[in-house]
């Protein structure tokens, strides 16, 4: 079942296509994101950090909870699950570590990054503060080193566009790409012309953040190399939302009958939770 689910991201790597995935954090979330028809899921450091200590994206969640996170969202789904693996979580030997739990716990493709993580002391607030070329290029090769199925992707995530020139960008690209890593991801693109100065130097699938210029249509996109677009992780935006509006109807004295346009159907949670199989399995073996 994983190197189904890794075979099917690469397919979609080396295809023609632009697409993008759905944002899931645990297995009820992924298993309604495959239902819709996903067969991408991105499991994002921020939702990670949102979702298992209602904390902002600062860096403190640990490897083992991240990766036991992605483990138990897994255990249910068959999306290909991209994961944000941050710096690594440390030094190249972490992220030799970073890639085997990460492997072992169902992923399909993980992403590093050249940024400082976490903040140094002193770092002024709004300063993205990059690891050097050389450093980044040996934790990229560490990462393909710790690798034991050749299935996984490993992609190199590049922010150097928050923090460097063109010149800057292109080089760390170039580097980057040299080391075997998979595909490149950039995030801060804000146009077309980004993308056509990665595309001339690396030849590698690009997967990008959120782009800026609205304009720009996915067709675009998959015309010069971009495979896998994120949107943004509004799924987690809008459950907090309709939480926090069920919490208060009910909290103020609101009836349980008024939620009934506003929730899910008994029946189709039932659905979802697979309930009927776990009725046949309790009068398989428990009767």
């Amino acid at each position: 079942m994983t190197d189904e689910r890794r075979n099917r991201l690469r397919a979609i790597l080396s295809g023609t296509e632009c697409v993008s995935p759905a944002t899931v954090y645990d297995p009820f979330s992924a298993r309604i994101a495959e239902e819709v028809g996903y067969e991408i899921g991105m499991l994002a450091g921020s939702v990670s950090s949102i979702t298992n200590l209602a904390a902002p994206d600062v860096g403190v969640v640990t490897l083992t909870e991240f990766a036991d996170q992605i483990r138990r969202l897994m255990r249910v789904s068959k999306l290909s699950l991209l994961v944000d693996a941050d710096q690594g979580f440390g030094n190249a030997l972490n992220v030799m570590r970073t890639v085997q739990e990460l492997e072992h716990a169902g992923a399909s493709a993980l992403t590093i990054e050249d940024t400082v993580l976490p903040k140094r002391f002193r770092q002024p607030e709004a300063m993205v503060e990059l690891i050097s070329i050389e450093e980044m290029a040996g934790k990229l090769r560490a990462a393909l080193h710790a690798r034991r199925d050749p299935s996984l992707v490993i992609a190199s995530r590049i922010a150097a566009l928050k923090a460097e020139d063109s010149a800057g960008f292109v080089a760390r690209a170039k580097a980057y790409a040299a080391t075997g890593v998979d595909a490149i991801f950039v995030t801060g693109l804000k146009k077309i012309e980004d993308i056509e100065a990665l595309r001339a130097v690396v030849k590698l699938p690009i997967i990008t953040g959120f782009v800026a210029d609205s304009s720009l249509r996915r067709e675009d996109l998959a015309a010069r190399g971009v495979r896998i677009m994120l949107l943004g992780h509004q799924p987690v935006a809008a459950a907090a939302l309709a939480l926090r509006e069920v919490y208060t109807h009910l909290f103020s004295g609101g009836a349980p009958a008024d939620l009934k346009c506003r929730i899910m159907s008994s029946a189709e949670m039932e659905r979802l939770l697979h309930g009927e199989r776990y009725k046949q399995w309790s009068r398989d073996y428990l009767h």
